[in-house]
């Protein structure tokens, strides 16, 4: 890079301060980041501070973090920019302040009388023997920098400069007041003299590429634009990055329709909605899959992704018809499998011909059709979907019929069903009929007390407290003549079992005030009534 001198304006000898000017991964002089903008414009007020009432003498030290030394071949090979320092406003006091200094007492200013200091800064392009405009850009924190640049590049490359210099033509400045970004606006109009924009971009991240493709658009700058969305197109996008770039897309005034390539990533042109036959594909897979660590996985999965996404059914749309249809289809296919396999595995005939390896793999299947019904299940009562799973559940008196017949540790999944349906009700994730409360309850709550032994010692991931208090509720909600009898059975078997039965004592607490406390409270006179 070759040497330039700085001049002062008063003719005195200058006086040099060295600024931050940040380097690009490409090798070429860029203006400082707004963090280091900021720093310089902080240093001369810390650095200048009286002691005592007298005025400091500029100090040659510089609190201000020096530029890398590069020697001047190997900055003259790197890069056609030049940048130089203005720093009059910097280290010059003003001249009325020379004239009469101020008294060490003297109160301060009001604050919007003051003047905030402009610390400028120049950046060449080019050959700067030949500039022949200006552009001055003013930024945050009063900040100014100009660009000495040439008009032909900057026409040839930019819409709004093109029109800026044929409109004001002859010009020599050209000033843009409240600049956003100024170091990446400095860098967008260096990208004008470089002959292959994109392969100055490859080495840069998506934050940035963003940046400048936002002043390349306000800018007009279209080969920079296009460089902008070919790197956007083919490097990945992590984290909220995606978000980040679709909302840039949008925003881009793209009469040509030049960024579809790169919104085809996360937009399809056929199909504006998830398939049905794709879910139902997905879901097909997931069921019927035997491995235990890739299907727990990808149930675990899935859910996950159904719960972010819960739309199904909350605005009755045809897609949310279609996928509450699609997971109802898989239970009743899953829930008949299980039934016919109950039968089997309850026939002495049938156990009596099947071999043990035959045994096995009959059980297993049994502990695998349960498993997906519970995750079915949970994934209709999150999405407050399950009050027809309600109804179908809770008709089902021959598997319940045929649940004691089968060894509680292949059908104790069965009862988590039972368990997950009755606490959807119990949270009002379902609302179903009070006939189908009771019915579901009439069914489905012996086979549960039976296998609650089971659960809380066989099933980690088995909430006790949560579905003691599910089933509590759904009691609580049915008439009190029902209450009553509910309640009374599961005295006599929790009286029985202890811990191995479903400890409603809170349901039971508030039937009993219920019964017997509440009626007389409301009776006007029922002290006295009772001597």
């Amino acid at each position: 890079m070759a040497e330039f001198k700085i001049g002062r304006l008063d003719g005195q000898p200058p006086r040099i301060r060295n600024v931050p000017i940040a380097v690009t991964p490409e090798g070429f002089w860029c203006c400082p980041s707004q963090a280091a903008l900021q720093k310089t414009a902080k240093s001369p007020n810390q650095q200048g501070r009286p002691r005592g009432g007298a005025s400091p003498a500029p100090s040659k030290a510089s609190s201000v973090q020096r530029a890398p030394t590069i020697s001047s071949e190997k900055r003259a090979q790197s890069t056609p920019t030049r940048s130089r320092t203005n720093s009059d406003e910097q280290i010059c006091p003003p001249i009325d302040a020379i004239a009469v200094p101020d008294p060490p007492k003297v109160a301060p200013a009001p604050a919007h009388e003051k003047r905030p200091k402009q610390h400028k800064i120049s950046v060449g392009f080019g050959q700067l023997d030949t500039s022949d405009l200006k552009v001055v850009l003013y930024g945050k924190e009063g900040v100014a920098v100009k660009m000495i640049v040439h008009k032909n590049i900057l026409a040839e490359n930019s819409t709004f400069f093109a029109d800026r210099i044929t409109r004001q033509s002859p010009v020599s400045c050209i000033e843009v007041p409240d600049c956003e970004d100024v170091e990446i606006y400095v860098e967008t109009v260096g990208l004008m003299y470089c002959k292959d924009v994109k392969q100055r971009l490859i080495r840069q991240n998506v934050p940035r590429v963003l940046r400048i493709l936002k002043v390349a658009g306000s800018l007009g700058f279209r080969s920079c634009i296009m460089s902008c969305l070919d790197y956007l197109e083919a490097v990945p996008w992590v984290g909220d990055e995606e978000e980040n770039v679709v909302s840039s897309i949008r925003q881009l005034h793209d009469e040509d329709h030049r960024a579809d390539p790169l919104l085809k990533r996360v937009t399809s042109d056929v199909l504006t909605n998830p398939p049905n036959d794709i879910l139902v594909h997905i879901i097909d897979l997931v069921l019927k899959s035997s491995e235990d660590r890739g299907r727990r996985e990808m149930k675990s999965l899935v859910l996950k992704l159904f719960k972010e996404n819960n739309i199904c059914t909350t605005n009755g749309s045809s897609a949310d018809s279609s996928c509450a249809m699609t997971l109802y289809s898989c239970f009743q296919n899953c829930l008949d499998s299980l039934l016919a396999l109950f039968r089997q595995a309850s026939d002495p005939e049938v156990l009596a011909e099947q071999s043990s390896d035959d045994k096995e793999q009959m059980f297993r299947k049994i502990t695998l059709e349960a498993d997906n019904l519970l995750w079915l299940a949970e994934i209709l009562s999150d999405r407050h979907a399950a009050d027809e799973l309600t109804v179908i559940w809770a008709s089902q008196g021959e598997l319940a019929e045929l649940h004691p017949k089968i060894p509680v540790m292949h059908r104790h999944l069965v009862s988590c069903v039972s368990a997950r349906l009755l606490v959807a009700v119990g949270k009002g994730e379902a609302l179903p009929s009070k006939e189908t409360r009771r019915r579901l309850l009439d069914v489905w709550l012996q086979p549960l007390m039976d296998d609650y032994r089971w659960l809380q010692h066989g099933c980690r991931w088995f909430d006790r407290t949560v579905v003691e208090d599910g089933v509590g509720q759904t009691i609580l909600t049915l008439p009190l003549e029902d209450q009553q009898a509910v309640l009374l059975a599961w005295l006599g078997r929790f009286l029985k079992a202890g811990d191995g039965c479903p400890n409603l004592q809170r349901a039971f607490e508030v039937w009993w005030r219920r019964t017997f406390v509440r009626p007389y409270a409301e009776q006007p006179g029922s002290s006295s009534g009772r001597h």
